[in-house]
């Protein structure tokens, strides 16, 4: 089995290292195909974003590196496209979809930057109702083909972030399974390539995204699993695949 590591984030967005330095660290490891990326922009949340006017950069940076390392390893270049941006992806090999945030009434809230915005994100907009507020951000969830083109599904429970050893809702109730569920079968049947992420293992999250269940779910309807690691630093590529090479 090939060694593929497709999501890792550089200093264009809100890396740590240089593509360069993330290609190297890939090989160093042994991967056969290493995917650098960054995070679309985001008019309402630029910070942390790649601008604009540094995408051309950006892929040209990438694909330079293409052929100065094709001899030791395939480097593809992408972008995590969230839902709620509008960007060209002319000239990416591959896109992410991702959702890092949900919207609702015309106002748009990260859902992922810390646990206080977390917290403070459902007290304004679901009245601090967190099944209201898993409820809306997985019907979201199901329009992320349509929105991003996407390849790939990204981290697709992000909104467990904070929620280790259901600390705000209980991801087992009918009715968190019944809205993971639908938003599963929806991606399914887009034909996406989800995600077994396992970044938010560094300080957040017990488990990769997504959780064993919804893993479990999406195989059963027939779904293809990619591990990933959502480097943001070099050291981090391919983090935990060993654990988790028999779940692809």
């Amino acid at each position: 089995m090939r060694r593929i590591d497709l999501h890792t984030h550089t200093y264009f967005c809100d890396g740590e290292n240089s593509p360069e330095e993330m290609v190297l660290s890939a090989i160093e490891k042994g991967l056969d195909v290493i995917g650098i990326l960054a995070h679309s922009f985001v008019q309402e949340d630029p910070e942390g974003s790649m601008p604009i006017d540094k995408q051309a950069e950006f892929i040209s940076t990438v694909n330079e590196l293409k052929e100065k390392y094709k001899n030791k390893i395939e480097v593809r270049v992408g972008i995590e496209m969230d839902m709620y941006s509008r960007v060209d992806t002319t000239g990416f090999d591959y896109i992410i979809g991702s959702c890092h945030y949900v919207k609702k009434d015309g106002k748009l809230r990260a859902i992922d930057i810390s646990e206080d915005d977390f917290i403070s994100t459902v007290k304004e907009l679901f009245d601090g109702d967190y099944e209201s507020a898993y409820e809306w951000y997985y019907n979201s969830l199901s329009e992320l083909k349509n929105r991003t083109n996407a390849d790939i599904a990204g981290h697709i429970d992000l909104i467990t972030k904070y929620n280790d050893g259901n600390k705000y809702f209980d991801t087992y109730s009918e009715k968190y399974v019944n809205s993971y569920k639908k938003a599963v079968e929806k991606l399914v049947e887009d034909g996406l390539v989800f995600e077994v992420n396992t970044g938010g293992m560094h300080k957040y999250k017990s488990e990769p995204y997504p959780s064993k269940q919804i893993r479990e779910y999406i195989k059963q309807r027939g779904g293809k699993l990619m591990l990933s690691s959502d480097a943001h630093k070099k050291e981090d590529i391919a983090f935990l695949f060993d654990r988790y090479k028999n779940e692809v």
